[in-house]
């Protein structure tokens, strides 16, 4: 079965957790834990991530998430993600690229046995 972290679950993961980030995020500004649990809930615990401050961090350095405001709460501090309006754009362009490379694999994978 080999290493866990190099499964096509993990990989998968990897390349689309972005998408789904930017997805939750285009319904309100979120907070980490809040994302991590939004995506647990709405997958039926299929689709988690362990660490989702890379994602956020690079989503961020991508100008297509910001920090829209933070709280203290318990004497720590909670930043709130939002979604830009260049996320907006380059999500609706991902999903779209998705959607057709998802169809074609789907086209390959039917083909074949």
């Amino acid at each position: 079965m080999g290493d866990p972290s190099h499964s096509f679950e993990a990989y998968f993961k990897r390349a689309t957790s972005p998408l789904v980030v930017l997805r939750l995020l285009l319904d309100r500004a979120m907070y980490v834990y809040e994302i991590s649990q939004e995506m647990k809930q709405r997958s039926g615990g299929k689709f988690t991530i362990s660490v989702l401050y890379p994602v956020l961090y690079r989503l961020e350095e991508q100008g297509y998430v910001k920090v829209e405001r933070t709280e203290a709460v318990n004497n720590r501090l909670r930043s709130y993600y939002g979604i830009t309006d260049a996320g907006r754009r380059y999500f609706a362009q991902a999903r779209k690229e998705y959607e057709e490379m998802h169809q074609v694999f789907t086209d390959l994978m039917e083909g074949g046995e």
